[in-house]
């Protein structure tokens, strides 16, 4: 099983993660975190990085009966979603997928929420 599902798209960085935003919100989805890699290394280790954004994304809902079903699911949220540039001009965007990162979890209430999750973030993915 793979942990993420991605795609690339024929469009700049700026426009791939607005983008990306945009259709993360049509899912119910705001943006808790945003971590801006190329940013934090060249600050930390004066290293040059290509455009590399990660987002934190919830879903507030999905998030609320995930706690109720799993107290300590919290260390595995919110859901990641990256947007890095390619060599070629064109971006990626990647979506953590909810039911592999969940799989070592022994639980079927969060299993089905997961799944749940799992097939909101990919249509965001495909909407691209």
């Amino acid at each position: 099983m793979s942990y993420c599902f991605s795609k690339t798209v024929k469009m700049n960085f700026d426009k791939a993660m607005t983008r990306a935003i945009e259709e993360l919100k049509n899912e119910g989805f705001g943006i808790l975190t945003e971590i801006d890699v190329k940013e934090t290394l060249k600050r930390k280790l004066n290293i040059d990085f290509t455009n590399y954004t990660i987002l934190g994304a919830c879903n507030p809902p999905f998030a609320h009966r995930a706690l109720l079903a799993e107290p300590h699911i919290g260390v595995m949220l919110p859901c990641n979603v990256i947007i890095r540039e390619l060599e070629d001009g064109n971006t990626e965007v990647a979506a953590v997928d909810p039911l592999s990162s969940m799989q070592s979890i022994q639980n079927a209430e969060l299993q089905a929420i997961a799944q749940e999750i799992q097939v909101k973030l990919k249509k965001v993915i495909e909407q691209l």
